[in-house]
């Protein structure tokens, strides 16, 4: 079982200058639980948090390219997601 906050850190705590990856996850056009797993570049397993019951999940990552990958009961997706900006919260749906 993956110890991390479910749907990841909470937005108030990022500081200035960091930036986050948040989104939901839904399958059949309804929000699903499950896990969203950060993978770096390329590729490699970077972290992984449980949803919220509404589907919810954050991640703090750098700048730069990343793959979410959504683990849902009966599916899982991925999802590239740029972060361009330093400082700003990147939003991603992600539909499985």
């Amino acid at each position: 079982m993956c110890g991390a906050q479910i749907g990841g850190p909470d937005l108030a705590t990022l500081k200035p200058g960091e930036t986050a990856i948040q989104g939901q996850v839904t399958k059949d056009g309804e929000p699903v639980s499950g896990y969203v797993r950060l993978l770096d570049s390329t590729g490699e397993f970077t972290a992984e948090v449980p949803t919220s019951a509404t589907g919810q999940f954050r991640f703090y990552a750098a700048t730069g390219s990343w793959t979410l990958r959504a683990l849902v009961p009966g599916g899982q997706a991925d999802r590239a997601v740029v972060v361009a900006e330093a400082g700003g919260v990147t939003d991603v749906a992600i539909a499985v």
